[in-house]
């Protein structure tokens, strides 16, 4: 499949050139549908490793594959005229040496024809990052809260409240940007230290639960509509309660269909109307 990138479509350059300017608007999407209806209002689609809990009704990330990945942003990239589509690399398929993240980050890009992929990790990563990135392959890193490393980091908390954790979130988001990401997304990281690092360094920062200092925000979509569980974080706002009006429409639905109204003669064929 081939995907012509139109005079308009946001491009890595286009992301690069932003810092500093206009804000850059990110949304996760896992499907075609999905992407049709967020594409003209955002700078970058983030096909988010996310899909695993919101999709598949996992308890995490870790179990999503390259495979679930592959498929989801392919669907995202038929659906986006416009928007930067960028694919999560799931955990475990990066981790483990420079080569075993090209390998999976070169065939994710063939098989979906996305623009770039992200991965999580700040100085330990930045060997990887430099591979990838001499090759090729365009990163968005992901420093601060590492929702595939939450078990060692001891849950979904807050990050950077002392010095030394503040720093070393900085230390990392230099290491990303010095190996060559395009872009870095900063979660769960207290307001001050999200606005120093997005001061510090050259490429724009998106923010999730981090600061409005931000070059960009990203939140996932489920979240952002109301689709997704009773439970909303702190730093979500819902703009729709989708998924209420999904239950409502069901719920009409079925007390047609009990009451034999629905379906009615405008949704069947061949019914012959009496003549007056």
């Amino acid at each position: 499949m081939s995907v012509h990138l139109s005079r308009d479509r946001v491009t890595v350059p286009k992301v690069i050139a932003r810092k500093g300017g206009d804000k850059l608007v990110v949304l996760t999407a896992y499907s075609m549908p999905m992407a049709q209806q967020l594409d003209e209002h955002c700078d970058i689609l983030l096909v988010g490793d996310s899909l695993g809990m919101v999709v598949y009704g996992l308890p995490s990330t870790l179990a999503v594959t390259v495979d679930m990945m592959i498929n989801h942003g392919a669907a995202v990239v038929r659906g986006a005229q416009h928007a930067c589509v960028v694919v999560d690399m799931p955990f475990g398929s990066y981790q483990e040496s420079p080569q075993q993240a090209y390998r999976n980050a070169a065939r994710m890009l063939a098989e979906t024809n996305a623009q770039a992929v992200k991965l999580e990790g700040g100085e330990e990563m930045a060997e990887t990052i430099a591979f990838l990135t001499a090759r090729g392959v365009p990163v968005m890193a992901h420093v601060g809260l590492k929702p595939q490393s939450a078990n060692s980091m001891g849950g979904f908390k807050a990050q950077g409240r002392d010095e030394a954790a503040a720093e070393q979130i900085l230390c990392d988001a230099r290491a990303v940007q010095d190996a060559g990401a395009f872009s870095v997304v900063i979660e769960g990281v207290v307001e001050a230290v999200a606005a120093r690092i997005s001061e510090a360094i050259s490429i724009p920062t998106i923010g999730i639960g981090a600061s409005a200092v931000c070059d960009g925000q990203v939140l996932v979509t489920d979240d952002l509509v109301g689709m997704f569980g009773d439970f909303t974080p702190k730093f979500v706002k819902r703009y729709a309660e989708l998924g209420s009006a999904m239950g409502d429409a069901a719920r009409q639905y079925a007390a047609e269909v009990r009451a034999g109204t629905f379906p009615g003669p405008e949704h069947c064929f061949g019914v012959v109307t009496a003549r007056k």
